[in-house]
């Protein structure tokens, strides 16, 4: 089983929340084999020039997966960053990010390598600061709502 899946599966009827990210980082977080083959394969991708092929404001991204029964409803992109915000937007079902820094100290949203984990309605501009990362991030059932960024 991918490791998507197998994340995916554990996710399965879990409520979006920060003690999530906290059992997140504790059983898949940075030190673990299952984030770094993740990393690993996310590195490779964009090398190899098939993920986050697309490029826009400054960053690169890709859908690798739609929403998927064996994803448990879940879509996967993955948005390689460098010292950019990305474009304002709403997580009406919440949202789950991988943090991946390829350069020491690079952090997204103000979090380090591992897992942080937006609750439903949260919104943000996602924001990598002090060098480069990958992020990958699960959405439930795909949904994601880009809006102009709150005054």
């Amino acid at each position: 089983m991918p490791l998507t899946q197998a994340i995916a599966q554990q996710l399965n009827g879990q409520a979006l929340s920060a003690s999530l990210g906290q059992w997140l980082n504790r059983h898949y977080g940075p030190d673990s084999a299952s984030y770094q083959a993740i990393k690993q394969a996310c590195e490779m991708g964009v090398q190899e020039g098939w993920l986050a092929k697309y490029e826009g404001g400054g960053l690169r991204y890709g859908r690798i997966f739609k929403p998927a029964d064996d994803l448990h409803g879940f879509s996967v992109d993955v948005v390689d960053m460098n010292k950019v915000a990305g474009p304002h937007h709403v997580h009406p079902e919440g949202e789950i990010d991988l943090i991946m820094p390829l350069e020491d100290g690079a952090l997204f949203d103000g979090a380090p390598a591992g897992w942080l984990v937006c609750p439903p309605a949260s919104a943000h501009c996602p924001t990598v600061t002090q060098g480069r990362a990958l992020v990958l991030y699960l959405l439930p059932q795909g949904r994601i709502e880009f809006t102009p960024a709150a005054a």
